[in-house]
Order: structure tokens, then C-alpha cells, then sequence
């Protein structure tokens, strides 16, 4: 059997991925003069301030002998704020509080020659507790960074309105509640450059009035938030030659995009996707001509894209509009942005052809997707002179026509998705990607209609696909036994082959290849969508009896054997697949009974082995010769279990269904 591997994404409160992939800071104090722009997520585009190479007047002094007794006090009330269950408090308790050497000595401290704190910096420390206003009394601070930590509380408003902080860095954390908007007739001058609260839980309306009297601001990150209301851009009349980065991402926001965006001159990076602001693109966003990054994926876009302003954005690298509601053609434009990298229109009503834009205008284009749209006619050649191209997305469309040999000249390709549509031949695909070995990721169901169908065995040139991690030939005309070599597909962790006309028995695994899980993220690393382990061979006329060694398969999330004609019993080992969540079985001709041992798989939310030869007694987990109010409760202590569906010739049959939080149904065989 395939290796099968499980998709872990790690997330620190809410989604951290990122998808997703905010700006991260690592910014220092620049002086507005030497004002470059900072490394842009994920894609490590270079934004200007990328090196920042300043390192500040911070970096540039000598370590002082002692901090003032104030900035000692201020930072102790700052330790006794912070939960003494922390894992780090203890060590940091330890090194300030037991210090003879003066503060700027302690763990985290840096101070300018005179002795003033000029940096604190705790990041990934697993801090916990509040975040205390006496960091307020630091007047020389310049630079904050407290991200990736669990701090609670709110955002102490003495640090937004400072007179120093340049960059203030609170992200992924667990903060909450309303940022206070601050007054900046308290100050003649707020320096802040750069604000990351990226990543936490606050809410309402996000403060826009005092950023419009910043000059200096080159950076907000507010993404992964619940900020609502209209999106803020005073920031583009405060400080529009400077203001560079906006990240409003994964919010509430309502109400459109605001047409003053455009009078952002030196704006580089604009992401608001995953919001609701609906609307149309309005023409002044088009004046910022310096974007190099434009991001409203899923954000209840319409209209159309008019091509005599996506020429207006040579500079632009990414361009994401995916997930919305945008209609009418690609325009010819696009080939003319010779820097793009990524393409992401999937998801839209678009149509018509590619035939117009030249995409041999696009040396560096990376990631074209184009998926679930209404293009028609063929892929235009031009496409295959974009040899830098890592993802081709081009399924659920109404492309037909052949797939040229040209495909072989898209050497850098991993990422390849043509299912759904009508291309007539496989021959070509066949040629081109015999020798690809970077790819990853291969679909193909639902295609190659006509008189050139996906048919006959599963073809050999897949197991030269040393790298191959996902594979999908569902809903096709195969026959033939699965190959005994798909064994030798070691980073395959999603096998979808159902809706063929496979025969024989499912290879026995390899165990030998099996490794640890591995995480592959959608290229487009902001959506939410997830490739999970899965191994689906259902609708097929497989025979024999389920491999024990399926129970190596360690990371599986879905099992899907269902309509075939297995036989024998369930294996004891799927007991140890404590990842599944769905296990369809039905279908089949399997006798026996139920493992007991099914009550350790505490993931599991749905279990179907309806339509088989079952015999014995169900498990205690699904019994029913209980009261109704019993069974109940004994199901509602597992929340995760939604749908058991268990027919037999020799026992009661049942079905359980949650239609509310709090309802369950039960229902005898004969009611179904």
C-alpha cells in the first residue's frame, strides 16, 4: 500500500500558516532617508526596506553599564504581569530578577550608550498574561517585539500613542478587544513605523484618524483579526510617500475598497482578501502604480478587469483576486506585466480565451491558476514558454483540444491540474510529463473525453514521479489491477483512483516506505483548502480482503473502500489509524464483526459499513440495546462522531445522525 501522510498545519491561535502568510517583521529603526521596504511573506518578495540595512542607531552604540531605576521598575512590573504558568517565565524570572548586572543586561534588553532601553525583544518565548502599560515608562524604547507568544489582555494604549516606538510587534498572540484610538494632539510626533497585530482576536472598528497625521508609517499588518466596519486609509494621506505595506486580510470589513487606496504612492503590498467588501476594483486603486503585490481573494468582488488599468501596474508580482465574482475576459494586458510571478483568478465566472494574452511576456510567471472558470478554446501555446511555471491549475473550465508536446518544455512544474474539462488527448500529456521529475501534485479526473479516453491500465510512466505526493485519476475509465510499484511512491500521502474499473486484490504495502506525515499546503497558500491523507479506491471491482497493512498507514484521515467487493473481515488494525475521521466500508462483502477497538479513534466522524455480511454484536460505542436518553448521552461525550450508518443480515441496524449540537436521531433499518 501507498505511503499515506497527514497535512498538519500549524496554527497558533487562529490560523497561523498562514495561509497564510502575513508580512513578518523583523524590522528595526530606519531612518526615513535610507527608507527601503521590507521582505514580503511567503514569496519573499523584496519590498524595498527588504535589508532594512540601517540597523538602526540601536545596533550602532555600545552596551551601557546601567539602565535609569525607573526603566528597571517599569521592565520588573512588566515581568509580574506576565502568568507565572508561562514555560519561559521561570528562566526569564530568573535571569532579570536575580541579575546584579544592570537591566540592560537581562535577557531580551538592549540599551543605547547612555543606558536607555532602546529594545525589547521576547519573541517565541511562550510568554503568558497581559502585556503591562508601564512598558509606557520606556521613553527611549525603539523597537518592541513580544510576537508568537500567548499573551491575553488588551493592547496597552500608552504603546500605540509612544514617542518612540518605531516598531511594535505583538503578533500571534491572544489579544483582544477594541485598539484605542489615540490622540495625537497628546504629541506633536508619533515616530511608528511598522505595527504587526497580526494574528490575535480583536475586534471593532479598526483606528484611522491619528494614522492619517503619521508620516513616517511604512507598515500595518492587521490580518487574522476581526477588525469590521469600512476599510481604513487615512494612512494614504498621512504618510503616502512612505506607507507601504497594508495588510488587512482575514477580517469582517464591509463596505468596498475605498477609491483613496490610489493616493498610496509608494504602497507595495495590499492585501484585504478574505473579508466581505464586495463592490468593484474602483479605477483609483489603479494610480498606485508601485504595487507589487495586489490580494482580494474571497471578498465578494464583481465587475470586470479592465485592461487599460492593469497596465497601469508594471510593477506588480502577485496578483489574487481568486474566489470572487468577477466576469468578462482576461485582459490582453496581462501579458504585458513582466514581472508577475503569480496569477490567481480561480473561482470566478470569467470566460472566453486565452488566445489574446501572450503569455510569452511573462519570463517569470510561476503560478497560473485559472481554475473553476468558464475559459473555452485550447491552452495557447504561449503558455509553455513560461519555463519558470511550478503550478499549471487549469480544471473545472471548458477547455478542449489537444495538450501540446510543449508541455515537456515546463521543467520547473510540480503543481499540475487539468481535470473537468474535454482535452481529446492523453498521448501528449503521456510524452510530456514521462520525464518531469519535479512533480508533486497530478489531476486528472473527470477528462480526456471523446475518442481518446483516460483508459487501460494505470499507466507505468507514474511511478517515474519519484516525488509524487498527490495523485487523482478518480472518475475514469481504468482498468486492470492496482500496480504493485505505487509502493515505490514514498512521499504519496492522497490516492484517489475511485470511479474506475480496477480489479483484483489491493497490493499488500510496503511498510518499508512508510515515513512520518509531511504538510503540502494548495499553492496558493492563503486559501483554506487542504489536500488531507487520503486513500479512496471506492467504485471499483476490487476483490479479496482489506490489507492488515493498512494499519501502517499511521497519518490517514479518510478510508473509502466502499462498492466493491472485498471480502473477510474488518482488520483488527485499523484500530491504530487514531487520525481517521471518515471510514466508509459499505458496500462490500465483509462478515465478521465490528472491532471493539474503534472506540479509540476519537477523530473519527463518520462510520459506514452498511450493506455488508456483519455478524456479532456492536461495540459498546454503538450499542443499542440501551434507552435512547443512555445512548445519547454516550454518543454526545463524542462530539466528533456525526453519522454511523451499520446494516448486517444477523444484527439490528442503525442509523445515528446529528442534525443540532444537542438533537440525535435513531433510526431501526426498517425506517430507512
Amino acid at each position: 500500500m501507498m505511503m499515506m501522510k497527514n497535512h498538519q498545519t500549524s496554527k497558533q491561535s487562529k490560523d497561523e500558516t498562514t495561509h497564510t502568510s502575513s508580512p513578518t517583521i523583523e524590522s528595526i529603526l530606519i531612518p526615513r532617508r535610507n527608507q527601503m521596504m521590507i521582505m514580503e511573506n511567503h514569496q519573499a518578495i523584496v519590498l524595498g526596506f527588504g535589508t532594512l540595512g540601517v540597523v538602526l542607531l540601536l545596533s550602532l552604540v555600545s552596551p551601557a553599564t546601567s539602565c535609569t531605576p525607573l526603566e528597571e521598575a517599569s521592565l520588573l512590573q512588566f515581568l509580574n504581569e506576565l502568568s507565572p504558568a508561562g514555560p519561559s517565565h521561570t528562566l526569564l524570572s530568573e535571569t532579570w530578577r536575580n541579575s546584579t548586572a544592570s537591566c540592560c543586561a537581562w535577557e531580551g534588553v538592549t540599551c543605547d550608550g547612555n543606558g536607555t532601553v532602546t529594545e525589547l525583544l521576547l519573541p517565541s518565548r511562550g510568554l503568558e498574561g497581559n502585556i503591562s502599560a508601564s512598558l509606557g515608562n520606556l521613553t527611549g524604547l525603539r523597537r518592541l517585539d513580544l510576537s508568537r507568544n500567548s499573551l491575553s489582555g488588551g493592547l496597552p494604549p500608552e504603546l500605540m500613542s509612544s514617542a518612540s516606538v518605531l516598531v511594535l510587534d505583538v503578533s500571534f498572540n491572544r489579544l483582544s478587544g477594541e485598539l484605542q484610538e489615540y490622540s495625537p494632539s497628546s504629541l506633536e510626533y508619533h515616530p511608528l513605523q511598522v505595527l504587526n497585530v497580526s494574528s490575535n482576536f480583536f475586534f471593532g472598528d479598526f483606528p484611522s484618524t491619528a494614522w492619517g497625521k503619521k508620516p513616517d508609517l511604512v507598515e500595518i499588518n492587521a490580518s487574522h483579526n476581526s477588525f469590521h466596519d469600512g476599510v481604513p486609509y487615512s494612512f494614504c494621506f498621512g504618510s503616502p510617500s512612505s506607507f507601504a505595506v497594508l495588510d488587512l486580510s482575514y477580517n469582517l470589513f464591509t463596505g468596498g475598497i475605498p477609491s483613496g487606496i490610489g493616493e498610496c504612492s509608494a504602497l507595495r503590498v495590499l492585501k484585504v482578501g478574505h473579508n466581505d467588501i464586495g463592490g468593484e476594483i474602483p479605477d483609483e486603486l489603479f494610480n498606485a502604480t508601485s504595487l507589487e503585490q495586489l490580494s482580494f481573494p474571497q471578498s465578494g468582488l464583481t465587475g470586470e478587469l479592465r485592461g487599460e488599468l492593469v497596465a497601469k501596474l508594471g510593477a506588480l508580482q502577485i496578483l489574487d483576486l481568486q474566489g470572487n465574482n468577477l466576469v468578462g475576459e482576461i485582459p490582453d494586458s496581462i501579458g504585458e506585466l513582466h514581472r508577475l510571478k503569480e496569477l490567481h483568478l480561480g473561482r470566478n465566472t470569467m470566460r472566453g480565451e486565452l488566445s489574446k494574452v501572450n503569455f510569452s511576456g511573462l519570463p517569470s510567471l510561476e503560478i497560473l491558476d485559472l481554475t473553476s472558470n468558464s475559459f473555452t478554446g485550447e491552452i495557447p501555446e504561449s503558455v509553455y514558454s513560461c519555463s519558470k511555471l511550478t503550478t499549471l491549475q487549469l480544471s473545472s473550465n471548458r477547455f478542449h483540444g489537444q495538450i501540446s508536446r510543449s508541455l515537456a518544455n515546463l521543467i520547473s512544474l510540480s503543481f499540475l491540474s487539468l481535470a473537468n474539462n474535454a482535452f481529446k488527448n492523453i498521448t501528449n500529456v503521456l510524452y510530456a510529463l514521462g520525464n518531469s521529475k519535479n512533480i508533486t501534485t497530478l489531476l486528472l479526473q473527470f477528462n480526456f473525453r471523446g475518442s481518446c479516453l483516460l483508459s487501460g491500465n494505470i499507466p507505468l510512466w507514474l511511478s517515474k514521479l519519484t516525488r509524487l505526493e498527490i495523485l487523482d485519476l478518480a472518475n475514469n475509465r481504468l482498468t486492470g489491477p492496482i500496480p504493485v510499484w505505487i509502493d515505490s511512491l514514498s512521499f504519496l500521502y492522497h490516492l484517489d483512483l475511485s470511479n474506475n474499473r480496477l480489479t483484483e486484490d489491493i497490493p499488500t504495502a510496503n511498510v518499508a516506505v512508510l515515513s512520518a506525515p509531511i504538510s503540502v499546503l494548495f499553492p496558493d497558500q492563503e486559501t483554506d483548502g487542504v489536500f488531507p491523507a487520503v486513500l479512496n479506491l471506492s467504485n471499483n471491482h476490487l476483490t479479496g480482503t482489506i490489507p492488515s497493512e493498512i494499519g501502517q498507514l499511521k497519518s490517514l484521515v479518510v478510508l473509502n473502500l466502499s462498492f466493491n467487493s472485498l471480502s473477510g473481515s474488518n482488520p483488527q488494525e485499523l484500530c491504530n489509524l487514531t487520525n481517521l475521521q471518515v471510514v466508509d466500508l459499505s458496500h462490500n462483502h465483509l462478515t465478521c464483526s465490528i472491532p471493539s477497538a474503534l472506540n479509540n479513534l476519537h477523530m473519527l466522524s463518520t462510520f459506514d459499513v452498511s450493506y455488508n455480511d456483519l455478524e456479532g454484536e456492536i461495540p459498546t460505542l454503538f450499542h443499542t440495546t440501551s434507552s435512547l436518553l443512555s445512548w445519547q448521552n454516550e454518543l454526545l461525550e463524542r462530539s466528533s462522531l456525526q453519522f454511523l450508518l451499520v446494516r448486517s443480515s444477523l444484527s439490528e441496524c442503525y442509523m445515528i445522525r446529528q442534525s443540532c449540537p444537542d438533537i440525535w436521531q435513531c433510526k431501526p433499518c426498517s425506517s430507512f
